[in-house]
């Protein structure tokens, strides 16, 4: 029997827009489906002329429509939405986020955590590509904030090469290992240095926050720049519902600077999730361990702000010293998956859990109530 117009749709449901998530039949993606014997003609529409998912839709699209018994030949056609188009499509999209704020595309279940530290150089974005990385393997729908405006790095450490996909001035962030991810450093030509006053800086996390299309996430994390300064305070005035994670070295040093950033959740009315410390002893090929940076910096940190915030404040754990994990951040893949068994992969893993099970629980979360009749 030949193939039918409503099982060609049906079976374009099954096929989802890479960027958006969802399926292209309610995007009005697909403009047209005729069919006459086993051959199927359809126009199906890209967001913009450049669409860099281009081939992925194209070769989904032609998988799911051969699976319709009956089917001999597929003449796809690719053509691109209309600015009025794009317009239903953000109204669509923004319609089904009406419960969130004006000003936010943040859902409000989802849990947000700030990466901070007082100083630079302890490893923030490398705890925050891999806790992502390891969420999102875990099932988690994540999302990355690159906040370091003036050191962005997260692009290269997560292998992200494309820029956010613009549809009538709603930015669809690209995506990397299961992970979406928006930074500065998608908007600036080669490696040149972004130079802005604090004021620009607000601005810019306010557009990551309202103008980018998140859909529903469990977790968002913000790489935020080293300091206590406009980048952390924007955060606790636009995203009043992030917790900060704190990171330090085991170094006393750092681990003082580190207290810092974590006392600011007094002055900003955050609260602290937890202290992770990076840096810890190195394995040397023959078994044994060094401590380069010495140790205990990430429990003296904990407990130094459970005490500071007057509330337990937990140490989440701690990565090892790994030249392999710099590796890994070079060559944009993570190594909680590049190699996972690794002494650093599993640390992450361990370090992910623990933040999914905070997000996986009820708190924060609403209810639906429903009355009983007496």
């Amino acid at each position: 029997m030949d193939a039918t117009v409503d099982q060609i749709r049906d079976a374009l449901r099954t096929v989802r827009d890479p960027e958006i998530g969802r399926p292209i039949t309610d995007l009005g993606m697909v403009r047209s489906v005729s069919v006459r014997g086993g051959i199927v003609d359809i126009v199906v529409l890209l967001t913009i002329a450049g669409c860099p998912l281009r081939e992925r839709i194209t070769d989904d699209v032609r998988d799911a429509v051969r699976t319709v018994p009956g089917v001999t030949d597929v003449r796809l056609t690719m053509d691109v939405m209309t600015d009025a188009e794009r317009s239903s499509l953000r109204s669509q999209l923004q319609s089904g986020t009406a419960q969130r704020s004006a000003a936010s595309q943040i859902g409000l279940t989802t849990r947000v955590y700030a990466v901070a530290s007082g100083k630079g150089g302890v490893g923030k974005s490398t705890i925050t590509v891999n806790l992502a990385a390891a969420l999102a393997g875990g099932g988690m729908r994540v999302g990355i904030i690159d906040a370091d405006i003036y050191g962005f790095s997260i692009p290269r450490m997560m292998g992200v090469g494309s820029r956010p996909t613009q549809i009538d001035g709603m930015l669809i962030p690209p995506m990397a290992h299961g992970v979406k991810v928006i930074s500065a450093g998608m908007f600036v030509v080669g490696n040149a240095a972004i130079v802005w006053r604090g004021p620009m800086l607000h601005r810019a996390l306010q557009q990551f926050v309202s103008d980018v299309y998140w859909g529903d996430l469990d977790v968002l994390l913000l790489d935020l720049p080293p300091g206590t300064g406009d980048m952390a305070l924007s955060t606790a005035q636009l995203i009043p519902s992030a917790e900060l994670l704190v990171v330090t070295t085991p170094q006393l040093a750092a681990a003082e600077v580190a207290e810092r950033a974590g006392s600011m959740a007094n002055q900003t009315h955050q609260r602290v999730a937890g202290v992770i410390e990076n840096m810890t002893a190195m394995t040397l090929p023959d078994g044994s361990r060094i401590d380069v940076f010495g140790s205990g910096g990430g429990v003296a940190v904990a407990h130094s702000l459970s005490r500071l915030t007057d509330s337990p404040v937990p140490f989440l754990g701690d990565v090892p010293l790994s030249p392999d994990l710099c590796r890994a951040g070079d060559a944009g893949v993570p190594i909680v998956l590049s190699a996972p068994e690794s002494l650093a992969g599993q640390a992450f893993t361990a370090l992910a859990r623990k933040l999914e099970a905070r997000a996986r629980s009820l708190v924060g979360r609403s209810l639906t109530v429903l009355p009983v009749a007496g």
